[in-house]
């Protein structure tokens, strides 16, 4: 059997990590509006263009990439008692079908704080599904009543007050 490893996501890789998100959208019934090769392209373009701000740790199983998780890493304003602010958000843990309820989850979302522990982030939030609530509470996540969030309303479109 193959050794499991997590670790950052090589360029090369990009692709495999595309496909388990495209693989996830399918899993939830979602329609695509692209092809599977122009989100693949988009998708690895994306990734290296947000680099600074969204790192990925794959979860490997031998060169085979089987699951994903990402941290979105945001600077915050400062303060007279902490110059250098950041925080985190947790986004796009999936583990492949075949390799879940083992545990791989959860050893992604530990390293995952383990990355925001290395960068000093104040806090590390995450948007879950309800089927993960359980796994992210294992792992140190709480519900925060000061945490707030809001619906953003659809923009407008705008366009025909474009010249």
């Amino acid at each position: 059997m193959d050794t499991i490893r997590i670790r950052p996501v090589r360029p090369d890789e990009l692709d495999a990590v595309a496909e388990l998100r495209w693989q996830w959208v399918q899993e939830l019934g979602g329609a695509p509006t692209t092809t599977r090769e122009t989100f693949r392209r988009h998708f690895a373009a994306w990734a290296r263009e947000n680099a600074s701000s969204h790192q990925c740790l794959v979860l490997a199983r031998g060169d085979t990439v089987i699951g994903m998780a990402w941290l979105a890493v945001t600077r915050r304003v400062p303060t007279p008692r902490a110059l250098d602010r950041a925080s985190g958000d947790v986004q796009c843990v999936y583990v492949a079908p075949h390799e879940r309820d083992s545990g791989l989850g959860g050893q992604l979302i530990d390293a995952l704080l383990e990355l925001a522990h290395e960068q000093g982030l104040e806090r590390v939030t995450v948007h879950s599904s309800a089927r993960a609530v359980g796994a992210y509470s294992r792992h140190g996540f709480s519900t925060s009543p000061s945490l707030l969030q809001a619906d953003v309303p659809e923009a407008r479109d705008h366009s025909e007050q474009c010249p």
